[in-house]
């Protein structure tokens, strides 16, 4: 299984964004997905996620600016982002909770998207 993520870029504050996440591979079912990021000299940190039951989950740090979305289909999530804070800065991680074909249930992380927010 494999989680690429994308979208990430340079944006002035109160801009916005789009970041995506498609998972692929041999995948039984998805309990849920969502982003985490890492600022310079931080710890990574939760930002939303979006379990089975279709409702986003938003840390408050983005509550209000920042939608999650999912396309079952595609097994893919996506964030956007808006109103963009130079404190957005990090690195985006995607990362997935989900159970590939004939395996157990595990975590699985993206290869991060530099978001950029310029003051």
């Amino acid at each position: 299984v494999q989680l690429q993520a994308s979208g990430g870029g340079l944006v002035q504050a109160g801009g916005s964004l789009r970041l995506s996440c498609v998972a692929s591979g041999s995948i039984f079912s998805i309990d849920a997905m969502g982003w985490y990021r890492q600022a310079p000299d931080k710890e990574r940190e939760w930002v939303a996620n979006m379990p089975r039951d279709g409702i986003g989950r938003y840390a408050d740090s983005v509550k209000g600016r920042f939608t999650i979305s999912k396309d079952n289909a595609k097994n893919a999530v996506y964030l956007q982002m808006n109103t963009l804070k130079p404190e957005d800065t990090a690195v985006y991680y995607c990362n997935a909770i989900l159970t590939e074909t004939r395996r157990r249930r595990d975590e699985y992380w993206g290869q991060g998207t530099l978001v950029t927010v310029s003051s």
